[in-house]
């Protein structure tokens, strides 16, 4: 049985923002098809609105990295904090056998 004791608040803040950001990139359709739906729409078009929907859409993952780069710092920080005091999480590794997925099917 292993315990994690603690996350390094870097490396977690990294990996958060890269993911968050990612997941940002996934906005950016999203929001391209609002302004294509505002375009269509029989109230008229609002470049502004348009220009705005734009706007948001570029930065999006930029904002999604941002705010996932603080929320995984301060994640892994009040981690620690808390494993610090209780222990951390228990983990039980089991090493893997070397099994071939082909073994005991009949092929060659």
């Amino acid at each position: 049985m292993y315990s994690l004791r603690s996350i390094g608040v870097l490396s977690c803040a990294k990996m958060m923002g890269a993911f968050y950001a990612c997941t940002g990139l996934l906005v950016i359709p999203m929001m391209l098809v609002a302004i294509v739906a505002g375009a269509a729409s029989q109230q008229g078009f609002s470049a502004l609105g348009a220009v705005g929907l734009l706007t948001m859409a570029l930065f999006m993952p930029v904002f999604y990295g941002l705010f996932g780069f603080l929320a995984g710092a301060l994640g892994a920080w009040l981690y620690n904090e808390i494993a610090r005091r209780l222990g951390g999480i228990r983990i039980e590794i089991k090493e893997a056998n070397d099994v071939t997925p082909t073994k005991g099917i009949g092929l060659i």
